[in-house]
């Protein structure tokens, strides 16, 4: 093995078990969510609000903090956020009421969203372009395995036996220790610049269509994971009075079919081109959630129609915040893109349409929150179709 594929690797490696320790970070709440509710007394707005406000952080923060990396590297940014949200997370379970829960989710947001885009460009920039999908699908899909899988099967296992509070405690120690190899192990890739300002890098990369294309796509994936993660939990127990138990074993199906989409699906694009796979995949989202929306409480049609929405749903979110996202724009602008990309997301997807979606449950009934990723979907595939491809360009497509 030469010295480069090794390098390339470790860093693969690094990125991705971030990302993992990031997806439990935002997620862990999720199905804890009706036994937080029970406790301090909060009704499905709050559950929104608690969910919008931590994407509002991370949209600011990928904003921010993905054109920093750009400018002075990669190692500084990523291993300050990873100790930052290492020790917010066990805050999480201090809290005593909403707005303890609000503030500590927005100090966290902003260090998750800080990770983001600087972990997927040291991913990108370890990879040769023929493994550009291969290895940002590895990076991306330990998101959902850890967060969206793993997360509440240990809660599952967990919250029987100890409080709520100490679920959240057990997760600080190994940000902490991978802050260290983080620091230790990946090579400072670019060289501070102090004559580039964020306000030019940002005009730079809204002049390549694509890039304007991106925001509003991932603008659209992200209202679809945030609401069917956030609210998903309750839909489950309070419209299909489903166990805690069943629940738990549902929500799992996020995560196992996230983690599939998110590996599978860009490294096929890899072979056949980044837009096929998108369109494809876009139109496999919407399906899904026709399905899920007119399935009853049979706890196996639901397992497999919410996997299949967050198989397609991630694997565009990987394509766009990845390989289409990176080939688009010149390198020293690639953290830079994928933190306005992310920020649109968040600040529309992530942040507000929980916080919409909760209002619907609230004033309407939990069983229409589906109707809102669903016109999301609608959405996305028109704006696909006008995507330029970029798997066989020289890089920079406009």
């Amino acid at each position: 093995m030469t010295p480069a594929r090794r390098q390339e690797l470790k860093v693969v490696a690094l990125m991705a078990l971030g990302f993992g320790l990031v997806g439990i970070d935002r997620f862990l709440i999720s199905p804890l969510f009706p036994t937080i509710a029970r406790e301090l007394n909060l009704d499905y707005s709050d559950i929104g609000t608690i969910a919008g406000v931590l994407a509002l952080a991370w949209g600011v923060a990928a904003l921010v903090m993905g054109n920093l990396s750009d400018r002075i590297g990669r190692r500084k940014v990523l291993t300050g956020a990873l100790i930052l949200f290492s020790l917010l997370i066990g805050a999480s379970g201090l809290a005593t009421g909403l707005m303890g829960l609000v503030l500590v989710r927005v100090v966290m947001g902003f260090a998750d969203g800080a990770y983001t885009p600087p972990s997927i460009s040291a991913t990108l920039e370890a990879s040769p372009q023929k493994r550009h999908g291969l290895n940002i699908g590895i990076q991306q899909m330990m998101l959902p395995l850890a967060g969206l899988a793993l997360a509440p099967w240990l809660v599952g296992l967990l919250l029987p036996h100890i409080g709520w509070r100490y679920i959240f405690v057990l997760f600080a120690l190994p940000g902490l220790l991978l802050a260290m190899l983080v620091w230790m192990h990946l090579p400072e890739q670019a060289a501070p610049d102090q004559e580039r300002t964020t306000f030019e890098d940002w005009r730079k990369v809204l002049a390549y269509r694509n890039i304007r294309l991106l925001m509003a796509l991932m603008l659209c994936w992200l209202t679809c994971l945030i609401t069917t993660s956030a609210l998903m939990p309750s839909y489950l127990v309070d419209f299909h009075l489903l166990t805690d138990a069943q629940m738990g074993g549902i929500m799992a199906a996020i995560g196992i079919g996230a983690t599939i989409g998110t590996l599978a699906l860009p490294a096929l694009s890899d072979f056949t081109g980044r837009k096929p796979v998108m369109i494809g995949s876009t139109i496999g989202v919407a399906g899904s959630l026709w399905m899920l929306a007119h399935t009853g409480n049979d706890p196996a049609m639901l397992f497999m129609w919410l996997g299949a929405v967050h198989l397609f749903n991630n694997a565009c979110i990987t394509l766009t915040v990845g390989p289409i996202c990176a080939e688009t724009v010149p390198p020293s602008l690639m953290a830079t893109a994928t933190g306005v990309v992310i920020a649109c997301g968040e600040l529309g997807g992530g942040g507000l349409a929980p916080i919409i979606a909760g209002q619907v449950a609230d004033r309407f009934g939990i069983e229409h929150i589906l109707w809102l990723p669903l016109g999301a979907m609608g959405v996305a595939l028109v704006l696909t179709l006008f995507l330029k491809e970029t798997r066989w360009s020289a890089n920079h497509v406009q």
